[in-house]
């Protein structure tokens, strides 16, 4: 890093400067140095050091310190100190989406894609091809993209909320501008929804435009109807347990050539996963009470108390288990 360093005696103290190499001298006003390292001292040369801001700012002190002298600093950052800065922002931008995401629903969507096609495809082996690999990362993708926007899009609304019940979140905090998440959440929605259409059919474009648009009515004004217990929840239920799941199912059979027909095992992947997202939906709010009913969010926790609603959460994730567990032995 080039470094231009200035520096002013009040006494007139003698300061000495190196610069590869060369030494200049003065006794009174200032002495300039420009270079690699530089080293002050007072009346002898110092040794070789790299010239970072603390070393030239202590070495200037030691050798103004015995005159009472007084030393100004004034540093010109180079161009690779512009690119550090940007390559910093563009570091932070990033943590901030990926929070703004909420990393949490992303492997939700992982786990309940991936269990889905490789049931099909564990099935049906033959089908297997390299080819089909790209289609189904663009899914994947929109997929992604489509849980990126209904996150984003209930931050936005939720941001004085979020204030009270979650500030480490990137709008509430102000890691995120409003209009940064505006951008990504429009990105992601017509994002989403174009690599859909373009690969996977009209069914399957429909029903993905269907999960955005009740992500949509869940978060914005003015149906908002996160703010009622029973809508909020029926919604939730809705997009991370039957629409997901079927709608993986079926674009992942029409991608290999099968038409659509049911199993029992995808029957049983698709009831397990509703009742999950069904205990998630009535749990979610726990946490948040005290913003909730600041805002007058009607959620099950406000409306039954967290010690009712910790018990029917649990009651019904036990019985989810206990009904996979006698799937399971029943076949």
């Amino acid at each position: 890093m080039f470094i231009t360093t200035i520096a002013t005696t009040t006494t007139g103290a003698p300061c000495m400067a190196r610069t590869r190499g060369e030494a200049t001298r003065t006794r009174r006003g200032r002495t300039h140095v420009a270079g690699a390292t530089a080293v002050f001292g007072t009346g002898r040369a110092g040794p070789s050091m790299k010239p970072t801001m603390t070393t030239v700012s202590r070495v200037m002190n030691d050798a103004c310190g015995d005159a009472h002298a007084r030393c100004r600093v004034v540093t010109h950052a180079t161009p690779g100190a512009a690119i550090d800065s940007q390559t910093g922002k563009m570091t932070a931008l990033g943590a901030a989406i990926w929070k703004f995401v909420r990393p949490h629903t992303i492997r939700g969507t992982l786990l309940g894609t991936t269990a889905i096609v490789s049931k099909i495809l564990m099935t049906n082996p033959e089908m297997i091809s390299l080819a089909l690999v790209p289609r189904a990362l663009l899914g994947l993708v929109a997929l992604l993209m489509g849980n990126g926007y209904i996150v984003g899009i209930n931050q936005i609304y939720d941001v004085d909320i979020d204030k009270v019940n979650k500030p480490f979140l990137p709008v509430a905090s102000g890691e995120l501008s409003v209009a940064a998440a505006w951008a990504f959440c429009a990105f992601t929605a017509i994002g989403g929804a174009a690599i859909v259409a373009t690969n996977f059919g009209t069914l399957i474009t429909q029903l993905y435009c269907f999960g955005l648009f009740l992500g949509t009515i869940y978060s914005v004004p003015p149906l908002r109807l996160k703010q009622y217990a029973l809508p909020a929840f029926m919604i939730i239920a809705c997009v991370r347990g039957f629409l997901l799941n079927f709608g993986v199912y079926h674009a992942t059979r029409a991608a290999i050539g099968l038409p659509f027909v049911w199993s029992p095992a995808i029957t049983f992947i698709t009831i397990f996963v509703t009742m999950f997202a069904t205990v998630i939906a009535i749990t979610k709010d726990l946490p948040d009470i005290e913003g909730d009913l600041k805002y007058d969010i009607q959620t099950f926790s406000t409306r039954l108390g967290v010690k009712a609603v910790s018990f029917i959460g649990s009651g019904l994730l036990l019985a989810n288990y206990v009904f996979a567990i006698g799937f399971f032995v029943a076949n």
